[in-house]
């Protein structure tokens, strides 16, 4: 099936569930001062979008979204790499690491205004917390499953150390630590959208509160889709990187 083909496939429900909703909408059905419409959101995207709020909001937003991510997302690979490799790694650190994984990551948010002010840094440390975890799990889990018998064919031709983890165990963690990117770039929004409403003076969630505060839905609503829209474009990189690194990997694309 051609691209092209498969994009208009995956446009469709979109389209037809915004389709509804204006419908409805505009027939009174439902009521746009509660849950807006689509024509409410966009004239609500043009206003901010020519003052050129919404630029400066949503470049703010990104760039705590992706150094967040960027932090969270290399110490969980360094850490999933020592704790994968490593028995003795794994003895003296994941049991911690799992403890802190438990714990309901907008509990720790007094915490870090407490150690770290009201400043940007509590809020990449949440996201970068958030981030953390997905990477870490799925890069253990990806190194443990590597096939022994790889590894004993490799010790067999006396590979070195570095030479067996850059041929053989990280290509075969590979597929696992790209599903855990994809994971941490879904909880790191959701660490964004909260962190963002907590004393901030900019950002997507900064408008979704100043919105809320005046009664705008169809501006929280076109904040939230934004929030969506960049999600989706996120996900679409990292699945791109995947067909493109993993071409060697044969697997099931569905029927």
């Amino acid at each position: 099936m051609s691209d092209t083909k498969r994009i208009w496939r995956r446009l469709f429900t979109p389209v037809v569930l915004i389709s509804a909703w204006q419908g409805l909408a505009s027939a009174g059905v439902v009521n746009p001062d509660f849950v807006g419409s689509p024509y409410g959101v966009a004239a609500s995207l043009y206003d901010l979008a020519t003052t050129g709020d919404l630029g400066w909001h949503l470049a703010v937003s990104l760039w705590r979204a992706l150094f967040g991510l960027a932090v969270g997302a290399a110490a969980g690979l360094l850490f999933g790499v020592i704790v994968g490799l490593s028995q003795r790694g794994e003895d003296f650190l994941d049991s911690t690491l799992q403890a802190v994984r438990t714990l309901p990551l907008l509990g720790l948010i007094p915490l870090f205004i407490l150690w770290f002010g009201l400043g940007e840094t509590p809020r990449i440390l949440l996201i970068a917390l958030g981030s953390f975890f997905p990477i870490y799990v799925n890069v253990f889990k990806g190194i443990r499953g590597v096939d022994v018998r790889l590894i004993e064919l490799a010790r067999s031709y006396r590979l070195s150390r570095l030479r067996l983890l850059y041929d053989i165990v990280l290509p075969a963690a590979l597929p696992s630590a790209l599903v855990g990117l994809r994971y941490a770039i879904g909880i790191a929004w959701l660490c964004l959208v909260v962190a963002e409403q907590v004393n901030a003076t900019s950002g997507l969630g900064y408008v979704i509160i100043q919105a809320n505060q005046l009664g705008q839905t169809s501006v929280i609503i076109m904040a939230l889709a934004i929030y969506a829209v960049v999600g989706v474009l996120a996900d679409s990189v990292v699945r791109l990187i995947e067909r493109r690194a993993l071409r060697w990997q044969r697997a099931f694309q569905g029927a």
